[in-house]
């Protein structure tokens, strides 16, 4: 090959290609790493989701039942036996025990005791449940004699599982005029109840806060063939519906309930509640504050019963439950709520500002809430300047901004910017609040609020 030819041979320049891909991963890249600063640069806030819930408080007391009861004394000596089980409502003519000089058996044609067991109704085993699971959760060493009283309770309800049967064959003796046998009717309409305790017929200005103790309480239950004296105590009558709980109360809850009339009780024996007048009264002898709670329903539930356990319920409110961290205390501007109008073809509500003499502005003005007794609405504080000007639609009245009233409320940041909803408290414990629900200018179940409100503002974008 010449030299000339060598000479042709010429270098040339790669041709440059646009890469689009690139260009789109650029892009990304650069809106990654501010999207990562704006976030980690940002105010951050923890938000907490709205949901129904309630408060409730309660506190718990042992009290002691004052009822009208007498106690009835066998009429003869003998041996006694029960027609009617403990609770039944008996009148004046109804068979209540019979006395026998000899005891009676009653066992024929009853069932075996395996039997007996499987008889038992559904009602008798959840009361046996209830006096269980109550005589566990209230005992305490100090009080072992509970114990045989619990003991007594229970046999007296699975005895009554066959009570029917003894009662047709005390009958039957009494009809076949059976040699030492006499049947004794009620000495009065009431409820009976086989056992003594030597508080019947103990009065209100009686009791003392010594009897609330319970260190020297006995009972006494009476059951089938024992023998007995004319004179002793055979049962006893409870012969009105009215009863009184009787408790103690500390200075502080004294004071609490001092203009309170009623109470709602919960009894813990079977989680039944009742409402009762309340009565509070120091005694002058140990400076003792003593509660009585009276009733007009549900004795014979509880008949049987001479100290009840019970939770006196001072607050149980529902409504939106939110936590106090999250509620904030604001100022607003007070207008008229005649102010209020909406301006042109705008659905926005809003307010006339007067500029000059004659002429005026609409400018929007967000309501905040509005109170129906005083006919006034609230608007931002920040929307507006001091001693603006306000005029009244369709008038010549001006109304100028510088009262203001305040508004509890939390900022709701459903919508990725915080917005301020008042809130009306119904009811509080140490964390939380429970407020009204349905309010039109309030929070609505699963709505999503800042959980501290202390460091947010209206319309502040949220993170």
């Amino acid at each position: 090959m010449s030299g000339k030819e060598q000479g042709n041979i010429q270098v040339y320049r790669k041709k440059w290609n646009f890469n689009i891909g690139i260009i789109i991963f650029g892009i990304i890249f650069i809106y990654l790493v501010v999207t990562i600063l704006t976030y980690t640069t940002a105010k951050h806030v923890s938000a907490y989701e709205v949901r129904e819930g309630s408060i409730f408080r309660d506190n718990a007391y042992t009290g002691l039942v004052l009822r009208e009861e007498t106690v009835v004394n066998a009429e003869a000596d003998g041996y006694i036996n029960y027609f009617v089980p403990e609770g039944s409502k008996v009148g004046k003519k109804t068979n209540v025990y019979s006395l026998s000089s000899q005891k009676l058996d009653l066992s024929s044609g009853q069932a075996t005791e395996e039997e007996q067991q499987q008889s038992v109704s559904a009602e008798e085993r959840q009361m046996i449940l209830q006096q269980t699971q109550s005589f566990s959760e209230n005992f305490q060493n100090s009080r072992f004699e509970e114990t045989y009283t619990f003991k007594e309770s229970v046999e007296n309800v699975l005895s009554s599982s066959s009570s029917q049967s003894k009662q047709t064959q005390l009958a039957s003796l009494i009809q076949s005029g059976a040699e030492g046998v006499t049947a004794y009717s009620a000495a009065d309409d009431g409820i009976v109840v086989y056992s003594v305790d030597g508080y019947e017929g103990i009065t209100a200005e009686q009791v003392t806060a010594d009897m609330l103790s319970r260190a020297d309480y006995k009972s006494t239950e009476f059951t089938d063939n024992t023998k007995v004296k004319a004179g002793d105590a055979a049962y006893k009558l409870v012969t009105g519906e009215e009863w009184t709980v009787v408790i103690v109360l500390n200075e502080e809850m004294a004071q609490e309930l001092a203009d309170t009339s009623s109470v709602q009780v919960r009894f813990s024996k079977d989680s039944e509640t009742a409402t009762g007048s309340l009565s509070i009264y120091n005694t002058e002898d140990k400076d003792v504050n003593l509660g009585f709670i009276t009733f007009n329903e549900s004795m014979v539930r509880y008949v049987g019963e001479r100290f009840l356990d019970i939770q006196l319920v001072l607050e149980d409110e529902s409504g939106l439950k939110i936590p106090k961290s999250s509620v904030v205390e604001q100022e607003f501007y007070t207008v008229p709520q005649d102010y209020i109008t909406q301006g042109g073809d705008s659905s926005q509500s809003g307010v006339l500002v007067q500029t000059d003499a004659n002429t005026t502005t609409f400018e929007e003005a967000k309501v905040y809430y509005r109170d129906n007794e005083t006919g006034m609405v609230y608007l931002n504080a920040d929307a507006f300047e001091e001693g603006t000007v306000l005029v009244k639609p369709d008038s010549s009245e001006t109304y100028s901004m510088s009262e203001k009233g305040t508004l509890h409320g939390v900022f709701n940041i459903n919508k990725g910017y915080a917005e301020f909803k008042q809130v009306q408290i119904l009811s509080e414990n140490e964390e939380y609040y429970i407020v009204e629900s349905g309010s039109d200018y309030g929070l609505t179940n699963y709505d999503h609020i800042a959980l501290d409100g202390s460091e947010i503002r209206e319309d502040e974008i949220i993170f």
